[in-house]
């Protein structure tokens, strides 16, 4: 299922169809992977044929650096990867080369925020994931997912001073998309508040979310950002969207976040990733400039 810019209510008109791509920044979750949390061998042929142009690929996530580790080999990463959103960047090594904390005062009133709305609360502080209920919705799925245990405890006291992201969870989608709302407008000045699941608010510093990441990664690597292509399928992901010159909604992305794109592709399960990738990208794909 693909469709160029005609979107069931609008749409972004494509870019120059004569532009070169030397980038291209993709969502995991969603996006790069289907819902086993495993890629597929059409996804890793894809982004195998992107590394034979020379044209870089990076990946920029909600989940914690650790939770990437497992996709660092079949994928041929070797250049920094933005986890929380952009929170930390770490290199392949998981060494970090840069971390943006939520000040200890603004974690903790937004964490009453999340709290007061009815949802569960868990942080992550440095490499670390916090709870204080294990059996709160998703943590399971959760872990399985990144591959590892969160930290359960009784309270997030003396916890807040390095806090990377703070995340709301309810099954209660309506829930979380009003949360969103309060969050944002409460602390738009301190933090960077957005969706990255239906069932997932996630709270950054304000200089961490994906379109922060699109910037950052266009300077460390000299790449226009008009030689950039983002994919994602999640409100998080639109703000990676608007600011690169080319956006490739998912299929299981909602109406409103494919409206944001430049094009659709087919869904997580479809193979939609490497399928934009084929069609979108590779006849255009160029090598990035040397570091």
């Amino acid at each position: 299922m693909t469709d160029e810019a005609g979107l069931s209510g609008g749409g972004r008109l494509p870019g120059d169809k004569e532009q070169p791509i030397a980038a291209v920044l993709a969502d995991v979750d969603g996006t790069l992977v289907p819902r086993t949390k495993e890629l597929t061998p059409r996804t890793i042929r894809a982004i195998r044929s992107l590394h034979e142009r020379g044209t870089l690929f990076a990946i920029t996530s909600g989940r914690p650096p650790r939770g990437m580790f497992m996709l660092i080999e079949p994928l041929g990463l070797t250049g920094p990867m933005a986890a929380f959103n952009g929170g930390i960047l770490v290199l392949p090594d998981l060494t970090v080369v840069d971390e943006r904390s939520i000040p200890a005062d603004v974690a903790a009133d937004v964490i009453a925020t999340i709290r007061s709305h009815g949802l569960y609360a868990w942080i992550y502080r440095g490499a670390d994931w916090f709870v204080t209920d294990p059996h709160a919705p998703h943590a399971e799925r959760e872990s399985r997912t990144v591959r590892f245990q969160p930290t359960v405890v009784p309270s997030y006291d003396g916890l807040l001073d390095r806090v990377v992201k703070i995340v709301g969870v309810s099954d209660d989608h309506d829930l979380v998309a009003r949360c969103e709302a309060d969050v944002q407008a409460r602390y738009s000045a301190h933090v960077s508040a957005a969706r990255s699941q239906a069932y997932y608010l996630d709270v950054t510093h304000p200089t961490a979310n994906k379109g922060v990441v699109v910037e950052r990664l266009s300077r460390y690597y000299r790449i226009p950002l008009e030689q950039v292509v983002t994919v994602g399928d999640q409100p998080n992901d639109v703000l990676m969207f608007v600011r690169s010159g080319m956006s490739v909604a998912m299929g299981n992305a909602s109406p409103e976040v494919q409206r944001q794109a430049t094009y659709v592709t087919a869904s997580n399960e479809e193979d939609g990733f490497a399928q934009a990738i084929e069609q979108y990208v590779l006849p255009r794909a160029v090598a990035a400039p040397p570091l």
